[in-house]
């Protein structure tokens, strides 16, 4: 085992991964705002010849009910239901009634609950709808995806791309 070769071979893919990894966090950023300024939901990638390699698509957010004043959630739930309200030396409501009711707030759209018996509508306090997660979006690549691509970098047909490169520093970068 060559402890310097594994050394520097380390930390030259460090440094890659790197570059990589803050280029692609540019490019993520920017095609997440394309595909929410055109309204896109999908892009084919394609190499310059026109093979598709992968698929962009779009995720959006999703709304969902989530407790946003735990105090006004509780005495909500104290007051209609509660045998789902245990007490410690913490007071708080049952979790597992906790996520039924906001399934069900989720599944309506909207912060309330119907009474089972009366049918009477109510707001709860303490629960907003609100997208749990932030827009994005995912790349799959197709089948053979990932090895044309890797062909199309070694052949020098992803040239036009800004992609990190590394190059030997110039004369005066050196000194």
């Amino acid at each position: 085992m060559d402890l310097q070769a594994l050394a520097i071979e380390e930390a030259a893919l460090k440094s890659l991964a790197d570059a990589v990894n803050d280029r692609l966090k540019e490019v993520k950023q920017t095609m997440q705002e394309a595909l929410v300024e055109t309204g896109a939901s999908r892009v084919d990638a394609k190499l310059p010849d026109g093979t598709k390699v992968a698929t962009i698509s779009r995720s959006d957010a999703k709304p969902a009910a989530v407790v946003t004043d735990p105090d006004a959630f509780l005495a909500w739930v104290r007051k209609n239901s509660p045998h789902n309200v245990s007490i410690r030396l913490v007071t708080e409501v049952r979790p597992a009634y906790t996520t039924a009711l906001l399934a069900e707030m989720t599944a309506v759209g909207a912060a309330v609950v119907a009474d089972k018996e009366t049918g009477v509508v109510e707001d709860v306090p303490g629960v907003e709808i609100r997208a749990t997660r932030s827009l994005t979006h995912s790349v799959r690549p197709t089948k053979d995806g990932r090895e044309r691509i890797a062909a199309a970098w070694r052949d020098g047909e992803l040239g036009h791309l800004n992609l990190p490169q590394i190059a030997p520093a110039s004369a005066k970068e050196a000194s």
